[in-house]
């Protein structure tokens, strides 16, 4: 029997406040201790009857609905009632007192539980309880602004003790429970996505679709990979075709790291930004004196990828004098240094990559046939992201993490933002979703980043831009619409830029303008 219902008659603590602050302090310090509600919840209610004489504690939770949709409440926690009688402590809304208090939300007091027929007596039968006067008292406890719960307890009426001081206490360990409940729900929430982050992560990280650095499980990839598989034994020149940003220099290293060549060199070279008047100097070397300010020899990138791979990127940028050199080079496997006579051989391996129609270019006179075929021998498709959705989430991880682990920062995605970058087309592809998640990694003010904040880190024309369509590879448009020198926003100019990786003549092309007029916006805005 609880401590006050022992001697009914006695003469109750005067202290009653020193009571209260002991309580609190009591149920404070374990909050501090543990974020188990359930922990707090037990001392709560067992100090309730030790130091107020407020007995027979319980808080009655809600259940998940029934199948007829009928909603029901059950004691969870309690502190002087048995198991059975925890058991029987089930009540459906409206039904009872506790169940007034669940449909209502409106405290509730029975000064004698014999006179008030709504009493069930469910839990604790009226054998149980004293003889004397027993009062009830029911509190709801809220979630978010709804009655998820009751704090109830039992209460021997004649004692020396104010009924207000009683509810004063309740009303602030009511709200503590809401509160404690709340933060248990966000706990699991949180809880969840992290263990659905680390099962995305695992299996961006299983060694089937993580092949080479290539991150992903989507049919498209895994049939380019198997292509590319096929072919890396052999020596045959690789061409790799897609649109700009889907991942053709990863793909051209898994190609020298699937070959016999990987223990050599992979050298990479961007043709389109390499300056048109450096294109053999760069690629076949040149001698001491070639040209002014030669100061001495240099071996070019074919004498540098001898034994390896050399991965030409964005060769439809390759000029007409080039093409016939670069041609020679690959039939007879020597080349000539700049300034020199002599002829060198050299063992490499090719691979190219453009996200232009070379069959189109040729037929315009942009790019040399024989040429063409040569490169043409294992021509390879690679996805773009749009064909690749199921391997958006895993992209998306693995860019968050590099990210976080560079700017020393935590942020994760939420499972709606997950879903809101497996809807969107993504015409820049997987550079357009890592530079977007670089974004948002250094820019938000949260650790955890959901869709309405990812929102804001996805401009409008970033969401509705096509796919690239490369107007260059056109022969019948000769004349550019005319556009006024405010056509295009700084931050239009600067994506452009970035997805092109700093190129303006590409950049020009994206948005439809020519190199002299992206040049001009630039110095209008600012960026140069």
């Amino acid at each position: 029997m609880p401590p006050d219902e022992r001697h009914p008659t006695s003469e109750a603590p005067t202290d009653w406040r020193g009571q209260e602050l002991l309580l609190m302090r009591q149920v404070m310090a374990l909050v501090g201790r543990s974020l188990a509600p359930a922990e707090v919840f037990r001392e709560m209610l067992h100090l309730m009857s030790e130091l107020l004489g407020l007995n027979r504690g319980r808080l009655v939770l809600a259940d998940e609905a029934l199948p007829d949709g009928a909603r029901t409440a059950s004691i969870r926690h309690a502190y002087g009632l048995t198991q059975t009688e925890m058991r029987r402590g089930v009540y459906r809304w409206g039904e009872g007192i506790t169940g007034r208090v669940l449909a209502s939300g409106l405290p509730a007091i029975v000064q004698d539980v014999d006179a008030e027929p709504l009493f069930l007596f469910r839990a604790v039968h009226r054998e149980q309880l004293p003889p004397q006067t027993v009062a009830f008292i029911a509190l709801p406890i809220t979630l978010r602004g709804a009655t998820v719960g009751v704090l109830g307890c039992h209460r021997i009426r004649s004692r020396q003790r104010h009924l207000n001081d009683d509810l004063a206490v309740l009303r602030i360990l009511a709200t503590l429970a809401g509160q404690l409940l709340q933060l248990e729900q966000l706990v699991a929430e949180q809880t969840r996505q992290l263990q659905a982050r680390n099962a995305a992560l695992e299996r961006a990280l299983d060694s089937r679709s993580a092949r080479y650095g290539l991150i992903g499980h989507s049919p498209p990839l895994l049939q380019a990979l198997a292509e590319l598989e096929r072919v890396s034994q052999s020596q045959a020149t690789v061409l790799l075709l897609g649109e700009s940003g889907s991942g053709k220099e990863l793909f051209a290293r898994a190609v020298h790291l699937a070959s016999p060549r990987r223990d050599q060199p992979f050298i990479k070279v961007n043709c389109a930004a390499i300056p048109e008047s450096l294109f053999e100097s760069e690629l076949f070397g040149h001698e001491r004196g070639a040209f002014t300010g030669a100061a001495g020899a240099r071996a070019g990138w074919f004498e540098q990828a001898h034994g390896g791979t050399l991965f030409l990127d964005e060769i439809g940028e390759l000029p007409l004098a080039m093409q016939s050199k670069l041609l020679r080079t690959l039939q007879e496997g020597t080349l000539v240094r700049l300034g020199s006579s002599r002829e060198l051989k050299v063992d490499v391996r090719l691979v190219a990559a453009t996200h232009r129609d070379l069959a189109r270019d040729v037929q315009a006179g942009r790019f040399r046939q024989d040429l063409y075929y040569r490169l043409n021998v294992v021509p390879i498709r690679l996805p773009s992201l749009r064909e690749r959705r199921d391997d958006v989430r895993a992209l998306a991880l693995h860019f968050v993490s590099r990210a976080n682990q560079a700017h020393q920062r935590n942020v994760y995605l939420g499972a709606d933002a997950l879903a809101l970058l497996e809807s969107h087309d993504w015409p820049g592809n997987i550079r357009e979703l890592g530079n977007l998640i670089e974004r948002v990694v250094l820019l938000a003010d949260d650790t955890l980043v959901d869709a309405a904040t990812l929102r804001r880190f996805m401009p409008e024309h970033e969401r509705a831009l096509p796919a690239p369509t490369p107007a260059s590879t056109d022969a019948g448009v000769l004349v550019r619409d005319y556009q006024s020198a405010q056509s295009h926003s700084a931050l239009v100019l600067q994506e452009a830029l970035q997805r092109h990786q700093g190129n303006q003549t590409r950049a020009a092309q994206s948005l439809g303008l020519t190199l002299r007029q992206f040049s001009y916006r630039l110095r209008k805005a600012g960026l140069r």
